[in-house]
């Protein structure tokens, strides 16, 4: 960013896509846990490759939303995916790219990551 004026920009264009998401109820939540220790772990890049990735698709029923903690610690930065009928899927220890991957085959495929769950990692 170059200018004040560019960063102001950028939040409102950001600030209008997520507040016409926030008004879809119905639709799928990505959650990710914002909290000091999510952050303090890379949940920043987690959050940002998520926004992108449902800004580029063109996907509307898709909201990406921040939380405080979510409890487990140890497993930051932590990803819960809510869809409409299903279960919570909550993924542990994210990455910008693993990130990239649940938005492809999960989001937009349908079928969950297993590896990147909290299911796998307790295992």
């Amino acid at each position: 960013m170059k200018s004040l004026a560019e960063l102001s920009a950028i939040r409102d264009k950001m600030k209008n896509q997520v507040a016409s998401r926030a008004n879809d109820l119905d639709g799928t939540k990505i959650i990710v846990g914002m909290a000091t220790c999510g952050i303090a772990a890379g949940a920043r890049p987690v959050l940002n490759a998520f926004v992108e990735a449902v800004a580029g698709s063109g996907i509307e029923n898709v909201t990406v939303a921040q939380t405080g903690c979510i409890g487990i610690c140890q497993y930051e930065p932590v990803v819960e995916v809510v869809e409409p009928g299903k279960d919570k899927v909550t993924y542990v220890k994210m990455t910008a790219e693993k990130a990239q991957r649940v938005f492809d085959e999960h989001i937009k495929g349908g079928k969950p990551v297993t590896e990147f769950t909290i299911g796998s990692a307790q295992k």
